[in-house]
């Protein structure tokens, strides 16, 4: 069968994929998704390209994934198999219909412990295997650092591997790529055969041609492309832990056993779907200490890498000072990086035994080893679980850290997972630098140094012609260098569109003649993934942000500083990274861990907004109904400000669109009912009776709700009586403190009106402080409600309002202190965002604190409360304050308290109680927080500053949380009922 160079097959009519649409909805359980915002979701990954998808398929098991697949081959049109979409090369984003199996296709399926061995499906989270087999004292080598999101799927299709990838070697499992670590795959071909590969003794192999049929004409052609190519393979495949360039045809070899489940993986979606992988385990040891060596430079840690790695640890990274100065000015990891002994370069190697004595007695030899060198390293070996994993975390963090360093220039992957030797990372690097130097770009040098793999992004300019023409000819001289130090374009991330090009440098035009026969022999029709690793798109094609992309200049309502005062360049932050599809230990994304839709991740909705600014799929700009959509479940938690390693902030970029979509339109009732709350809240505190009954008594509160939409489910809180501002002023004359140094305590509309508890408990604390507590001389407020609904006019006169009315207190210096983080949070992050040119909202935002973090600057000791307690922390308060401050005040009561780490409690202000959001509200609160409260122990304190937290907590489980304030005054007055 001839191999002929097939066009990637053109985008079909839209006649052509409406009849696709219907037959796919008639024949499938799956879901069904061709709108314009289901392509704009998928359009890219975390590389460089963008392609708008056909449509998107979800499908709910093998048979689902069958049938989809022979439907798309009876209409002709290609496939893209895929499963968190974390591409750095491209491959998981095509003009073809998106196979999605994270969603449904998720499970493990069989852990055989006797054999070390689990068979997971395709859409199963490597975390989820890797949690389960732990438990039994095995583990998984390739361990991504997108590994509590990534597939196993995924992982198979890009050949992945990881930071415990040396312990596989260790453990004889390989060289810790996941094509070692593969036993079996479940796959199906474009053409409908469903069926299991693995190794293929010869008999076998001669049974299965002989049986003929469409599997035995499958294993002939590999045979023969086998002997034909053998020699060649053994000459030009090279002889390296991190080769993951070019398809793996060495596994077909007799050496290897013709096993053609690891020939399969790492082909990226372009032979076959995998359906389901039989993984290999290893031994995990049980405890591990890590070891912390610090040289000169990254070069030297390249250098020593033999010598360390001759040691035996089950792990070996190293990081670079440059990337450590850019998590310092992105404020990551700030903390934690005091772990790292002095140096400019960092080598991590963990060690791992038995028990934590002969995981240390493993370190400390290297280290007497090292210690009796001619220029030893500075070392650190750190035994606490809690500082190894925060090391752990600096070094996964390395993409985040690497992608818009504020005051440098953008980076971006093309160049980011070479691979050589490992016993040449020194000499690879250094040459590496001078190659950088003659294109004048830069970048931080990070990653698998035990393998030799190493990891980078550089300043490219992809936004222009020529700066993309400089990109293409360092690719050339890049692969070049690669070639003559026997090493690999790609030590991980696949070749994709980024690098296919380039593989005949490194295989020659033969061998990459015998990557298009393997492919053909798969996918004779060229429909699976088709432009990528082989006849590959170029590399400069598709670029997602490149010369042809010119996003229209717009008028916003927020400056955003940070992003050169361009929403187009904010909603560029997103590198499609993937953190925020984690399913739990963060608050980014709540609404996604309620629905697992990729619509409501961070990376979902920054791709609608950037698909609204590219102007297709999405064509109806500030308009877009498919925008708003994507936006409509987004909290505005701002847990994507903090967890998001880029610090995409959706919370603002939500408030500057629905500020546009709804100019000139009538907007939902609830927004009046609920984002006016401030001015309802000042007309009820005038008949507070009156305005409870109507709203707590049924049937008055039922159809006020209805009317207000409001959920039935919800009881309005009362309102107070006294507020928090006349309780102040008839008390203060005579129980204030004179001659203290002058605090403001901002009152807020949550505060004020509804709760006054925390705020009267922080008057009563701050005076025992000796502070002279005042409020604000009428009532203002800082519009909290009104951002996420894009009242941004509005916001900003109450903005103005406040500045002017508080400008003598901001110009003499007086602390502002706050019990309401989303307020506190407004102060410190929408302010200056809406009035950048104003010096006193910006000395206003830097003399705003918390409670506790007030309390925390000036030293205040309190009184001890030995309870326990836990605590849950408001959105506002994790992304933007930061627990610090509130745990060292926790601390020093004596409390002995657990942080629920439960994310978003669901409430979020007026989300949970809208009507169309209670279901997701729910969700979210029961994810981890509700349960959670509903199991403590009565004695337990349950403190939770946020009131939308504690009203969560007291609807769903009758159990009253308690503010920080309240818990300082409990310690004051010795009070522990």
């Amino acid at each position: 069968m001839a191999n002929i160079r097939a066009e990637p097959p053109s985008r079909p009519s839209d006649e052509a994929v409406a009849a696709l649409v219907a037959d796919l909805e008639r024949r499938i359980r799956g879901e069904v998704r061709f709108r314009t915002e289901d392509q704009a979701l998928y359009s890219t990954d975390a590389s460089n390209y963008r392609q708008v998808p056909i449509g998107v398929v979800i499908p709910c098991d093998e048979e689902d994934a069958v049938e989809a697949v022979a439907c798309c081959r009876e209409h002709g049109v290609p496939i893209l198999p895929r499963g968190c979409g974390t591409s750095l090369s491209g491959e998981t984003c095509n003009v073809a219909v998106v196979l999605d199996f994270s969603k449904y296709h998720n499970r493990v399926l069989d852990i055989d412990y006797e054999n070390k061995r689990a068979r997971v499906q395709s859409g199963t989270i490597f975390d989820d295997l890797r949690g389960e087999v732990e438990r039994n004292g095995l583990t998984v080598a390739f361990d991504t650092s997108t590994h509590a999101y990534a597939t196993i799927g995924g992982m198979v299709g890009n050949n992945s591997c990881g930071v415990h990838s040396v312990l596989a070697e260790k453990m004889g499992a390989g060289s810790g790529r996941t094509e070692d670590n593969i036993h079996e795959l479940e796959v199906l071909t474009y053409d409908g055969l469903r069926l299991k590969v693995g190794p293929t003794p010869e008999d076998e192999l001669e049974r299965i041609i002989r049986e003929g049929g469409r599997r035995g004409e499958i294993y002939g052609r590999l045979k023969a492309l086998r002997d034909k190519y053998a020699d060649l393979i053994r000459e030009r495949y090279p002889q390296i832990p991190r080769r993951v360039s070019g398809y793996s045809l060495p596994q077909l070899l007799p050496e290897h056993g013709f096993n053609v489940a690891r020939a399969l993986v790492g082909t990226e979606g372009t032979c076959v779907t995998v359906l389901d992988a039989t993984v290999g385990l290893v031994e995990s040891p049980p405890a591990r200490v890590m070891l912390v060596l610090g040289y000169p430079d990254v070069y030297a840690t390249g250098d020593h890498v033999p010598e360390v790695r001759a040691s035996g640890p089950v792990g070996l990274e190293a990081i670079d000072a440059r990337l450590i100065e850019n998590m310092r000015r992105k404020g990551l990891h700030t903390k934690d990086l005091d772990l790292l002994p002095e140096g400019g370069g960092w080598l991590l190697a963990e060690f791992g035994g038995e028990n934590q004595e002969e995981a240390e007695a493993q370190a400390r030899e290297l280290m007497d080893a090292l210690g009796k060198g001619s220029h030893p390293p500075s070392m650190r070996l750190i035994t606490s679980p809690e500082e190894q994993t925060a090391i752990w975390h600096i070094r996964e963090s390395g993409l985040g850290a690497t992608a818009f360093v504020p005051g440098r220039e953008d980076n971006w992957p093309g160049w980011e997972d070479s691979a050589v030797p490992p016993e040449r990372v020194g000499e690879y690097l250094r040459d590496l630098k001078a190659l950088f130097d003659r294109y004048d770009y830069s970048a931080s040098l990070y990653g698998h140094f035990g393998q030799g793999c190493i990891h980078c992004r550089i300043n490219f300019d992809v936004r222009t012609s020529e700066g993309v023409a400089k990109w293409r000819s360092f690719m050339d001289d890049a692969a070049d260098l690669v070639v003559r130090y026997g090493g690999s374009f790609s030590g991980e991330h696949g070749d994709g569109q980024a690098r296919a090009a380039l593989l005949p440098k490194l295989f020659g035009e033969e061998l990459v003649n015998a990557f298009r026969e393997f492919k053909a022999i798969w996918d004779p029709e060229g429909r699976m993934n088709p432009g990528k690793v082989v006849d590959p798109y170029p590399i400069t094609a598709h670029l997602q942000a490149g010369p042809d992309y010119r996003p229209p200049k717009l008028d916003t309502h927020f400056a955003y500083p940070e992003d050169e005062g361009s929403f187009a360049r904010a909603i560029s932050r997103c590198v499609g990274v993937g953190k925020c599809r984690m399913r739990g230990g963060q608050v980014m994304c709540p609404s996604f861990m309620a629905t697992r839709e990729e619509e409501h991740t961070t990376r979902g909705r920054a791709h609608s907004l950037f698909e609204m600014l590219h102007g297709g799929p999405i064509k109806d700009g500030w308009k877009s109904e498919e925008v708003h959509e994507a936006l409509d479940l987004c909290l505005a938690c701002k847990g994507c400000k903090s967890d998001c390693p880029i610090n995409v902030d959706m919370a603002t970029y939500k408030a500057e669109f629905m500020a546009h979509y709804y100019e000139g339109r009538r907007r939902p009732v609830h927004m009046y009912s609920m984002g006016l709350i401030y001015w309802w809240a000042r007309a009820a505190s005038r008949m507070p009776g009156t305005a409870n009954f109507f709203t707590r008594t049924e049937p008055f509160a039922a159809i006020l709700k209805r009317v207000g939409g409001i959920a039935t489910e919800r009881q309005m809180p009362a309102f107070a009586s006294p507020t928090l501002t006349t309780w102040f002023r008839r008390r203060s004359s005579q129980d204030g403190v004179p001659g203290g140094r002058r605090v403001l305590l901002w009152p807020d509309t949550f505060t004020n009106y509804l709760t006054p508890e925390p705020g009267k408990a922080a008057v009563e604390v701050l005076e025992a402080a000796g502070y002279r507590v005042e409020i604000p001389p009428r009532p203002l407020c800082c519009g909290r409600p009104l951002y996420a609904i894009g009242m941004l006019d509005r916001a900003k006169k109450l903005w103005r309002q406040t500045l002017d009315h508080l400008r003598p207190a901001i110009r003499e210096g007086v602390p502002l202190v706050g019990v309401e983080p989303s307020c506190v949070a407004a102060f410190r992050d929408e302010l200056v965002n809406l009035s950048p040119d104003d010096e006193d909202a910006r000395t206003l935002s830097n003399q705003t604190f918390l409670l506790s973090e007030f309390l925390r600057e000036e030293g205040f000791e309190p009184p001890r409360l030995e309870r326990r307690a836990l605590v849950h922390y408001h959105c506002n308060h994790h992304a933007i304050m930061g627990k610090e401050a509130e745990n060292e005040v926790l601390d020093a009561l004596g409390l002995d308290h657990r942080d629920l780490n439960a994310g978003c409690c669901g409430m979020a202000g007026p989300f949970g109680f809208e009507a169309d959001h209670y279901d997701v509200s729910i969700k979210c609160g029961e994810r981890v927080l509700l349960p959670a409260v509903r199991r403590a122990d009565p004695d337990a304190l349950v403190i939770a500053n946020g009131f939308s937290c504690r009203e969560q907590i007291a609807q769903c489980t009758g159990r009253q949380a308690v503010h920080l304030a309240e818990v300082l005054r409990m310690a004051m007055n010795g009070d522990a009922a």
